[in-house]
């Protein structure tokens, strides 16, 4: 079989072969579009690379034989000199100065004028408290100790001492009170119960009676009498005067 990408078109006026490996029209046309393409690379992108490749070994020529030098001249003869000017006769002298004349004078300003000044307050301040305060303040704790161990202390023990056996015998008395209250409570509780409700009915019923019976028969009639006697004429009449001076509708 006959490779078609290989084909080469025929040239101009030459006789066309009929064959049976004759393909269609759009097959004998992409020959044809592979030669304009090559042909186009030919022209334009071959003379492209060609000056790439030309300016490229141009600049490394020049990186190699001008460039580099220069610039490792540069850096060795002129940039580290300067450097080294730069660091000795303006960075160290700048530093010194600062140090020197601003940092070194801050610091004994401060160290002078507030820290001294600080601590000698602080020892002023332990001295007046160890000296002046401490004293007095220990005299007092010590008569205030005093105060409450004579005074409250030592009277209560002594108060304890004295009562003590006076309370156990109070509490006996009052045990021993409380337990024969109980034994006659408990001896004398159903006849003192008879005895309590025969008294409430023989004696307070009868007396409360009479007392309702003398009530009605004396202060009740003497009320009412007030009352209808006294107190309603009364009520009226200063309900009419209080109308006839309009001060009651």
């Amino acid at each position: 079989m006959t490779d078609r990408s290989t084909v080469r078109p025929p040239l101009p006026g030459a006789p066309t072969v009929a064959g049976p490996a004759a393909g269609p029209p759009a097959a004998a046309e992409l020959p044809l579009v592979a030669a304009v393409a090559r042909g186009v690379a030919l022209v334009v992108v071959l003379p492209v690379r060609l000056l790439w490749e030309l300016i490229a070994a141009t600049g490394r020529l020049l990186y190699r034989h001008l460039l580099g030098p220069t610039g490792r001249f540069l850096r060795r003869w002129l940039l580290a000199p300067l450097a080294w000017a730069l660091h000795r006769l303006l960075w160290v002298p700048l530093v010194w100065v600062a140090r020197t004349l601003v940092w070194l004078p801050l610091v004994w300003l401060v160290r002078t004028f507030v820290w001294l000044p600080l601590v000698w307050l602080g020892h002023a301040m332990a001295w007046v408290a160890r000296v002046v305060l401490r004293p007095p303040l220990v005299l007092f704790g010590r008569a205030l100790v005093w105060l409450v161990e004579h005074l409250v202390v030592r009277p209560l023990r002594w108060l304890g001492t004295v009562l003590a056996p006076a309370g156990r015998l109070v509490v006996a008395a009052v045990v021993g009170a409380w337990r024969v209250a109980g034994w006659l409570l408990r001896l004398l509780y159903r006849p003192l119960l008879r005895g309590l409700r025969w008294a409430w009915s023989a004696i307070v019923v009868p007396v409360a009676r009479g007392v309702g019976a003398a009530w009605r028969a004396t202060v009740s009639p003497v009320a009412r009498w007030i009352r209808r006697s006294v107190l309603d004429p009364a009520r009226l009449a200063s309900r009419e005067v209080l109308t006839a001076l309009g001060l009651r509708r």
